[in-house]
């Protein structure tokens, strides 16, 4: 993209929340507002990437872009930053953070770079007083629930506040699974609050239980969610050929389908 397309872009969206010709809806919308669709543009990309989708990924892309616009529009009508600020942190923070590529200290290794990396960011965040109160978890909020509790998991080990291996872990993933089914027991009143803790906690575990074997959970599911995604595509289209209507079928002849699907991937 060249620079005038980006600045054009620009324009665009400043016209959009123009106070008296702009959109309505636009001009309706916050930081807050628009979160949802920065999260969902984001993984549509990375849904395109998993498809190898060139055209997808740039349409994508271009979607993730305009959100990072329309954020830094509506803080510059406040006089916060722009997205020219924007470009200028983002620049400087990566030059900062590859001393080994922008100066002559040079680093050995990957791991001593990625070293470096985590030193350059504390040093940068020394100043904020909510690091200095909770350093180790401060990263809670940050990322997708699943990535998140693998990063808990990983300040903590730093700490040697962490499972030995992953057969501990193990254990504590069949002591939550135990206790959500407690929670559960047939003829027990139902406490959403404490079936939603329970399985909060259990799947805190499998988490750990995925850091534990080297996975990283969010793309382990994800992966799941694609398999199911593939398998299911693979049942509508046996269905479609043998003039089966999905909507119309039992469970019983869903599963058989389903069953059918599993058998054809096994014998590829």
């Amino acid at each position: 993209m060249s620079l005038s397309e980006m600045e054009r872009l620009r324009e665009v969206v400043a016209k959009l929340r123009d106070p008296k010709d702009g959109c309505p809806w636009d001009l309706e919308q916050t930081h807050k507002s628009l979160l949802k669709y920065l999260m969902e543009e984001s993984y549509e990309f990375m849904h395109a990437v998993e498809d190898g989708n060139y055209k997808k990924m740039e349409d994508e892309l271009g979607d993730v872009l305009l959100q990072v616009v329309l954020h830094s529009q509506l803080a510059s009508e406040v006089s916060k930053f722009d997205l020219n600020s924007v470009a200028k942190t983002i620049a400087d923070k990566m030059v900062r953070r590859h001393p080994h590529v922008f100066t002559n200290n040079k680093a050995k290794d990957v791991a001593e770079i990625k070293q470096r990396w985590e030193e350059i960011k504390k040093a940068e965040k020394a100043n904020e007083e909510s690091l200095k109160k909770y350093e180790i978890c401060n990263e809670l909020l940050s990322f997708p629930a699943l990535t998140s509790a693998a990063k808990i998991g990983k300040k903590t080990n730093k700490i040697n506040f962490d499972w030995e291996d992953y057969t501990q872990v193990m254990y504590k993933v069949e002591e939550e699974w135990q206790e959500l089914k407690e929670e559960l027991t047939p003829g027990r009143e139902l406490n959403k609050e404490r079936v939603q803790e329970e399985m909060g906690d259990l799947l805190f575990s499998v988490a750990q239980l995925a850091r534990h074997l080297d996975l990283d959970p969010e793309v382990t599911l994800r992966e799941a969610n694609l398999k199911f995604k593939r398998r299911f595509n693979q049942l509508e289209d046996i269905a479609r050929e043998e003039g089966i209507i999905i909507r119309e079928s039992s469970q019983d002849e869903l599963e058989t389908l389903w069953s059918r699907v599993k058998e054809i991937e096994k014998s590829n």
